[in-house]
């Protein structure tokens, strides 16, 4: 005789709930190669379980991160069922309704689909392209983009220049500030503060101002010649604001990039604090 089982009650059973009914010798191989293979997994993260009380982002986010990460790396395939919300639950070690929050999350950003009876689905999504490339050499950042648009969301005349670790040069008494969003192709891909010497950025006018990027308005100010130019990067998620001003699910992954130029008196003349979409980001860098 063939025993026949649902998987969620394989699920339970195996997490401890209940397992008296199930008659070993009664199942066939397949399903023996089942149990086996989910015993194995449930055992192994009751080991290595996430800790998910490390960070204070709400355990719902942290796992649509971790899910939407699965399915960008192809661990969740298009078309395939993902694992059911109660071996989710068991596998992170949380509430079923903390679950379908994480999945809602992933099913209002179009990656998943759920239906009645059946289960949860993963949608068949249009390859990206990583078209926002960020050069390392001066002569590559004063390149403009094809097909590129920025809008500025905020002007400041006068403002101190925040503090600043591993700043080049001598800082300014007071500096232009305007946050801007940079487009491409109706996309936003760059979110950015941008702080120029308040004395150079005077003869700056709108046109400019949102038309030009951050290095090649150093280069173009009149009496200045750029001594030093510095660029650092670093990983990080975005948070509510970014999410927003990107079109990003919050606690997706973006890159900072800080851009510093220095005069030839040794004055920091410009600054751009920079955080692009990690989604379409890539950085080339020539080692020979």
């Amino acid at each position: 005789m063939t025993f026949r089982f649902k998987r969620r009650d394989l699920t339970a059973s195996m997490a401890g709930e209940s397992s008296a009914w199930l008659g070993v010798g009664d199942l066939p191989w397949s399903a023996l190669w089942y149990i086996k293979h989910r015993m194995n997994r449930i055992n192994s993260t009751k080991d290595q379980r996430f800790d998910l009380s490390r960070s204070s982002v709400a355990r719902y986010i942290q796992l649509a991160t971790l899910f939407r990460r699965q399915i960008e790396t192809g661990a969740w395939q298009p078309g395939q069922q993902i694992p059911t919300v109660d071996e989710l639950a068991v596998e992170f070690g949380v509430a079923r309704a903390t679950i379908r929050q994480a999945i809602g999350l992933l099913e209002k950003d179009g990656l998943v689909s759920r239906f009645r009876a059946k289960g949860t689905f993963v949608n068949e999504l249009p390859d990206k392209p990583v078209w926002c490339e960020v050069e390392t050499d001066w002569n590559g950042l004063l390149t403009s983009r094809d097909n590129a648009t920025i809008e500025i969301l905020s002007d400041f005349s006068s403002v101190v220049l925040p503090r600043m670790e591993h700043a080049p040069g001598q800082f300014a008494s007071a500096y232009r500030h305007l946050r801007r969003k940079h487009f491409r192709g109706g996309i936003p891909y760059l979110l950015a503060d941008l702080y120029i010497d308040a004395k150079l950025a005077a003869g700056l006018d709108k046109q400019t101002l949102s038309t030009t990027t951050a290095m090649r308005l150093a280069a173009s100010l009149p009496k200045v010649k750029i001594s030093n130019a510095l660029q650092t990067l670093t990983i990080g998620s975005a948070d509510l604001e970014t999410a927003r001003e990107l079109d990003i699910a919050l606690n997706a992954p973006v890159c900072y990039v800080d851009r510093f130029a220095v005069d030839q008196r040794g004055r920091l003349i410009l600054v751009s604090k920079g955080i692009y979409r990690g989604d379409i980001f890539r950085m080339d860098i020539k080692l020979r």
